[in-house]
């Protein structure tokens, strides 16, 4: 399709067929897959396009549907339908600019970008309320695998003295540090690789909203960059991963009961003093 003069290319799930989290190394495609493709409106490419919708419907049995859009700030159009949300007692999630007058509330101002991390997704759902239900005053936080940083910065605007905030991409490390920016708590809030994740000093509370595999991969890892006695909060976990995790922090872990939403599972517990 790019060959053809196509701007942008999307596979989708043309049915119904979630692929949340595909084994290690494979290609996650669906039985039927929705190809969507943007291309510039180019009279003059017309007839190479229309000659190449024939050529695919012909192939898939599928009329090509054509829609004509205006250009607009596409980063931002998403954000029209979203409205403040409540985790827990106190916390909220807003989009940049709307506001949230219920007393005593604590107000996230976020702008996402391009990292994930709404607190639309059950995942970050169920890290936020237990943070809001957390002890985090004065407390060192690390939000490893921070996307767009939701998580420190909820922590920070809890009270949290400092957060340390970590991922791999740098398109989230820059939308942390704005979203920081946004919400006043960018002076205690460190956005970095994991490499430079340090841990002579251990955070007081660990929370790792990433998937499974890594999980299990970084265990000793996150039990090194938490203190003794400190809480970690885990999740990313689809409910037949739960035992698979639980094993594999449990040298480290005193567990709490799994918390769930959907199909999705939250584990928090405290690093133990002796493992």
């Amino acid at each position: 399709m790019t060959g053809a003069g196509a701007m942008a290319v999307t596979l989708g799930d043309a049915g119904d067929e979630p692929q949340l989290e595909p084994p290690p190394g494979a290609t996650p495609l669906w039985t039927q897959v929705r190809l969507t493709a943007l291309f510039p409106d180019d009279p003059e490419a017309h007839p190479r396009l229309w000659e190449l919708s024939r050529s695919l419907a012909a192939r898939s049995g599928t009329e090509p549907h054509f829609e004509r859009m205006e250009d607009q700030v596409w980063e931002r159009v998403w954000m029209d339908d979203l409205a403040p949300l409540r985790f827990g007692e106190r916390l909220w999630i807003a989009p940049r600019g709307q506001s949230v007058s219920a007393p005593g509330s604590v107000v996230v101002e976020l702008d996402p970008g391009l990292a994930f991390g709404t607190g639309h997704h059950p995942t970050t759902a169920l890290c936020l309320r237990w943070l809001d239900g957390s002890d985090v005053e004065g407390k060192r936080v690390l939000d490893y695998g921070c996307g767009s940083g939701i998580l420190a910065i909820a922590a920070l605007r809890l009270g949290a003295a400092r957060a340390v905030a970590v991922d791999h991409d740098p398109q989230a490390l820059e939308a942390t540090r704005a979203n920081a920016e946004q919400n006043a708590v960018a002076d205690r809030l460190l956005a970095c690789l994991p490499a430079d994740a340090m841990s002579d000093e251990p955070s007081d509370l660990l929370i790792a909203n990433i998937l499974a595999g890594p999980l299990v991969e970084l265990a000793p890892r996150l039990a090194e960059l938490t203190r003794p006695g400190g809480s970690i909060a885990l999740s990313g976990i689809l409910r037949d991963q739960t035992a698979q995790i639980q094993d594999a922090y449990e040298p480290w872990l005193e567990l709490s009961e799994p918390q769930t939403e959907d199909d999705w599972v939250l584990l928090s517990g405290r690093r133990r003093t002796h493992s």
